[in-house]
């Protein structure tokens, strides 16, 4: 298993093209659910490594937005978008590495907004308030890990059920029952002008919606007790998941398109982002002992398929990841209608934020999996690392 530390040379491009990723192209400063998706990478380089410069990015970044009463910077709780979770993530790590209250205040503005967060009549999370009754794959990746951590640290792991039952509810609503992927999102009083009058279900499988799905379940499943009612049910849904993406690798490239299982269609692209979610997820599970060890050979191929596709270096020796769809969503003022040319129409980048976070956390998963694998194979002498996270 050759890793090559793209983990360490992406972290170090990010942090010397971007050292405020507030200030990047198009974010203008907002509360953007992107900076967690990088930062959680350099929280995972951090953990691995012990090197302090990318915890020090972590905060300074997160600082920005993080005001002494706890209060955060750009942020409306009133406005029920589950999006804006995503970032709190970071904010427990800050928390228990300075001991500053104001990183504990403003985790516990974001745990008000999903105490009073309007909910679907079976109790799963809206997107947000604007997009009202819908439950988007996306939406599990912004609020659910968050929603766990909170409550193992600050309700003694009260109401966990409830985490849970996001995915549950989330599968068994966008689950197609002949392949076994997820649609994009589902409309529970199926009004909405992109929806199946008669399911309420998006018309197309998204590779990125299935990629923060899939992240989101991996990433509770880490911290979930194996012991709770639900775990089995969860690994349950990854590994159905997973082997429902399997079946729509590219056999050749290993890697996923931008519409999952329609891969010769005219326009259609391998897209980066869901790629390296997916690389991801399952290098994670594979660690985690969640997967079993058959599914190294389908990470391999995703992992290599994903450097020689979409990673290109510059002459300073920055890492850019290309082909990345900028953003993709359904209604709202734009009207997106869901449909396949929608999808294709939205712009394809290098380096968004989205695809580089979940390219860094799936280098740094892939390569401490292979720390871990390479020290069970090594002779015992003395002692063992600790390399878990």
């Amino acid at each position: 298993m050759n890793t090559n530390q793209w983990a360490i040379r992406t972290a170090r491009s990010i942090m010397e093209r971007t050292p405020r990723l507030y200030e990047d192209r198009g974010h203008r400063e907002k509360w953007s659910y992107d900076y967690g998706v990088i930062l959680k990478g350099f929280q995972l380089l951090w953990q691995q490594t012990g090197d302090s410069i990318y915890l020090q990015f972590i905060r300074d970044n997160m600082d920005h937005f993080i005001q002494e009463d706890g209060s955060i910077m750009g942020y409306r709780q009133d406005e029920y978008n589950i999006d804006h979770i995503n970032n709190g993530k970071l904010l427990f790590l800050l928390y228990h590495e300075t001991g500053e209250e104001k990183y504990r205040l403003a985790a516990s503005r974001l745990r008000e907004q999903l105490q009073n967060h309007p909910r679907t009549s079976e109790g799963a999370f809206w997107h947000k308030q604007i997009y009202p009754y819908q439950i988007w794959l996306d939406g599990l990746y912004m609020g659910s890990p968050f929603y766990l951590e909170y409550l193992q640290n600050f309700e003694n792991s009260q109401g966990i059920d409830d985490v849970t039952r996001q995915f549950i509810l989330c599968e068994r609503h966008t689950r197609d029952a002949k392949t076994g992927l997820l649609y994009h999102a589902w409309d529970e009083q199926k009004v909405q002008p992109w929806c199946d009058p008669e399911t309420g279900l998006s018309p197309h499988f998204w590779g990125r919606s299935l990629g923060w799905f899939c992240m989101a379940l991996v990433d509770v499943l880490e911290i979930l007790p194996s012991s709770h009612a639900d775990y089995s049910e969860l690994s349950r849904i990854l590994t159905d998941t997973l082997t429902a993406l399997r079946n729509h690798q590219d056999p050749v490239a290993g890697v996923w398109y931008q519409i999952v299982d329609q891969p010769e269609r005219k326009g259609n692209y391998r897209e980066a982002s869901a790629t390296a979610m997916i690389a991801y997820t399952m290098a994670k599970g594979i660690r985690l002992g969640v997967l079993s060890t058959d599914w190294q050979s389908t990470l391999d191929k995703a992992y290599n398929g994903m450097i020689d596709e979409f990673v290109l270096t510059t002459k300073e020796g920055w890492v850019n990841l290309n082909k990345n769809c900028q953003v993709a969503g359904l209604g709202g003022a734009d009207q997106r209608d869901g449909s396949f040319a929608y999808y294709i129409s939205e712009p394809i980048v290098t380096n968004d934020q989205k695809g580089l976070g979940a390219f860094l956390q799936a280098c740094t998963e892939y390569e401490l999996l292979a720390q871990k694998e390479n020290m069970a194979a090594a002779p015992t002498s003395g002692g063992t690392a600790d390399v878990s996270l």
